[in-house]
């Protein structure tokens, strides 16, 4: 599968039927309005205009870049809402951080540390003992960087808390480069965006029940302050 030409302010489709879109996001861009006149571009407006009655399923944050599922219709919002809520819907992120972490090839480790919102600072997020949500992630090192002393690793979100990744990486002292919001100075300096990407989904079609499984690599060219070269789209249908 190849994807279309990039088209100014549109949006780019991986996958499309009658029932879903998979778009690709870049960073920087709202996946839903915000609030005011200049937060009304957004993924989910420029699909509408290209798929007029696509509907939001799930978000990614306006930093990160990467695969965002939509409905094409209210059902397939419905079944599609219901396996996210059920976690069957499966995601793969990319980042690269600040460290060398873990060992290249090496087995999938876990972060497990409770999330909470800090009320003080919002949107921000703690890791708090005390009250934070349970939070699970994934990750291995794909790649080290001797030279920047940072690696590249593939993360699996095993619950759905609002900057998860960003806060889990943080909390143990490797921090996505770019992160404006949960790393030093230093680190985001490092990268003129946030270096994370919803690389993988796997779901199963809310008509046929098919198992449907969509990659787009990215290769986070960190001089590039656009959005990100397409690399290697692969769908499985």
């Amino acid at each position: 599968m190849t994807l279309p030409e990039p088209v100014a302010d549109g949006a780019q489709a991986l996958y499309e039927d009658d029932d879903l879109l998979v778009l690709c996001k870049p960073s920087g861009l709202l996946c839903v309005p915000g609030r005011g006149p200049d937060k009304q571009d957004c993924l989910s407006a420029r699909a509408q205009q290209r798929w007029p009655g696509a509907l939001v399923v799930h978000r990614l944050d306006q930093a990160t870049s990467g695969l965002v599922l939509m409905a094409r219709h209210i059902d397939a919002q419905r079944r599609l809402g219901h396996a996210f809520a059920e976690r069957l819907v499966h995601k793969r992120y990319q980042a690269v951080v600040q460290g060398q972490l873990g060992t290249v090839g090496g087995d999938w480790s876990e972060i497990d540390l409770p999330i909470a919102a800090d009320w003080e600072r919002r949107p921000l997020r703690v890791i708090d003992h005390a009250v934070g949500k349970p939070s699970l992630t994934r990750w291995r090192a794909l790649a080290h960087d001797a030279t920047a002393q940072t690696t590249r690793v593939e993360l699996e979100p095993l619950t759905g808390r609002t900057h998860q990744l960003r806060v889990h990486l943080a909390a143990i002292g490797h921090p996505i480069l770019g992160d404006a919001l949960y790393a030093d100075a230093a680190t985001q300096a490092q990268a003129p965006r946030l270096l994370l990407h919803a690389s993988h989904l796997a779901f199963s079609h809310p008509a046929t029940g098919t198992p449907v499984t969509l990659a787009w690599a990215e290769e986070f060219e960190e001089n590039a302050a656009s959005a990100p070269a397409f690399i290697a789209p692969e769908a499985i249908y």
